[in-house]
Order: structure tokens, then C-alpha cells, then sequence
């Protein structure tokens, strides 16, 4: 697929990469703020378990308005919010608890991804590293959207918004 013509990709990370190919352009970049890119410059944005770092819930919706508004097409993929697990930190029903509960569990405790932690500053970045959104919010975010939900064992695992397929 990536020797067929015409095909090119554009990778937008916190930092730049090494771009694996000639077909590849790389940058560092925020989700929030696409303005480098101009509207519908892209055939399809796609973001896989990103918009759950970006920050709280305006942040959220800034990163949605920019995905719509760079592509012409998109698919978004991020986690549950109500799942029992918090796919993160790997903890039950993490997402739910009390920032001083998240950092104390991280300063004395292995999490998920997240190593013991010795410093309560970074425990508290950690803690805040994430913030897990609702059906609700995703359908707010992305008016018009396909929602497809993935589940595991019958609970609702993981959502995604598709948008702009059918025009």
C-alpha cells in the first residue's frame, strides 16, 4: 500500500519523527491547533487513543473542531470513560478517583504504563495525563458522526467517531 501513487501520509506528534519513508512528512505539533493546515487538506484524519491527553473537555472539543475542519473524512478512536478498567494505569475504576488517590496509588505502586513514582509532582502529571471521555461528549464533539463501539466481554470498551464517509 505504501508504494501505490498519490499516497502520502502526514504524521503530527508532540515531537518530530524520522519519517520511515519519502511518502511520510512528520512535525511536531498539537492537536488543538492545526492553523499550519488549511480546511479539508487532508483526505481522511485519523487519531488512535489521542484525544484523551490533549487536556480537559474544551481542550477536547478544540482537537474534534480541528480534526473536522483539516479532513475531509475522519476517524477518531478513544477509550470509555465508564469502562471498569482504566486502559492507562490498568487499575479498576481509576478514572473515578480523587486526584490525592491517583497520585498516592502512583507514588507507591506500579500502575498500568506508569512506573512507582518517588516525586508527587510527577505522580500529579501522570495522574492528569489522562482524561477519559463519555459517549455523550464524543457525540457533542463530533455532531454528525457514525459511533462505533467496541466492546469487551458486553461492556462498551472503546468509541469511535467516523465522519465524513457518506458525502
Amino acid at each position: 500500500m505504501l508504494d501505490e501513487d498519490g499516497i502520502e501520509f502526514t504524521l503530527i506528534n508532540l515531537e518530530a519523527e524520522e519519517p520511515i519513508s519519502p511518502r511520510f512528512q512528520c512535525f511536531a505539533g498539537d492537536a488543538r491547533d492545526l492553523s499550519r493546515f488549511s480546511d479539508k487538506q487532508f483526505d481522511i484524519v485519523f487519531s488512535n487513543s489521542v484525544i484523551e491527553h490533549v487536556g480537559d473537555l474544551q481542550d477536547q472539543f478544540q482537537m474534534a473542531n480541528e480534526c473536522m475542519r483539516v479532513g475531509k473524512r475522519y476517524y477518531i478512536q478513544t477509550p470509555n470513560r465508564y469502562f471498569p478498567i482504566e486502559p492507562h494505569f490498568l487499575f479498576p475504576f481509576f478514572q473515578f478517583f480523587p486526584l490525592r488517590m491517583k497520585v498516592w496509588l502512583l507514588m507507591h505502586f506500579k500502575l498500568g504504563w506508569f512506573e512507582k513514582m518517588s516525586d508527587r509532582q510527577q505522580a500529579e502529571r501522570a495522574a492528569k495525563s489522562a482524561r477519559l471521555m463519555t459517549k455523550r461528549e464524543l457525540m457533542r464533539a463530533f455532531p454528525g458522526a457514525k459511533l462505533f463501539v467496541e466492546k469487551f466481554k458486553g461492556w462498551p470498551k472503546s468509541f469511535t467517531m467516523v465522519g465524513g464517509f457518506d458525502e
